[in-house]
């Protein structure tokens, strides 16, 4: 038992090295995938609307918008993430420039490109999800009440959405938490990388098991974060009748 927890003091630095890249790659995605996924959400549901437009902006605006943006979310959310990152690492560096290098990524900065690609296109469906939820009364009140479209969605309909999609995106962050060892199979030093290079060096398990216990302390966190965030902004406790 002595030698063991030795041991494991001993690999604790590069376990350590690679959590570093593991918290950064989901720091970042999120950052970047979170206001994507609600901009992506927006934008569809603005061009989606029924309106009664002229042919130039239905057709030359609106449709082609639409296209991409179904496109893109058949895409990102149709192909696996693991894909989606040898794409962006192993194919853009098929990609030659004007001076005849190739377009080659570093292998963090592939996978915060397709981690925060893959990850917006979920959340877009979960914030338009929350919106669609939205009563159609408020719609109708706002209206009333003299609201443009764009006030409407900003002190209306966001903040009742928000409420509804704390859940699912809790659950699509954890999941991203697990997702990150993914990188690793672009030779991305992470946490599980780290972790696998001692166990291949050192012939022993134990540093498999420190890092599970990294990615469950992590989700033990957020877990715990998301819930305290779930009641703060809840009806029942903020006294909403």
């Amino acid at each position: 038992m002595q030698e063991q927890i030795e041991y494991i003091i001993q690999i604790m630095p590069q376990l350590t090295e690679g959590l570093k890249i593991t918290l950064k790659l989901f720091a970042v995605t999120l950052v970047l995938s979170l206001p994507l996924g609600l901009l992506v959400s927006l934008l569809n549901e603005a061009v989606s609307k029924k309106q009664t437009d002229n042919f130039v902006v239905k057709w030359f605006i609106k449709f082609p918008i639409r296209l991409i943006i179904k496109l893109y979310l058949l895409v990102f959310r149709g192909t696996p993430l693991m894909l989606q990152l040898f794409f962006f690492y192993f194919g853009a560096a098929m990609i030659k420039l004007s001076n005849g290098e190739s377009f080659a990524l570093a292998p963090f900065t592939a996978s915060v490109v397709a981690f925060a690609l893959n990850y917006s296109a979920y959340f877009a469906e979960i914030f338009r999800g929350g919106i669609i939820g939205v009563n159609k009364g408020q719609y109708e009140a706002s209206k009333a009440l003299g609201l443009t479209g764009v006030q409407t969605m900003r002190y209306v309909v966001v903040p009742q959405m928000i409420r509804t999609v704390i859940p699912p995106i809790a659950n699509e962050t954890i999941v991203l938490v697990k997702d990150t060892a993914l990188a690793s199979s672009i030779s991305l030093i992470d946490l599980l990388k780290a972790s696998q290079r001692a166990v291949n060096r050192d012939m022993k398990i134990s540093p498999l098991l420190v890092a599970a216990v990294f990615y469950l302390v992590i989700t033990l966190v957020l877990t715990v974060i998301f819930n305290y965030i779930e009641k703060r902004l809840s009806i029942s406790e903020q006294g909403v009748k």
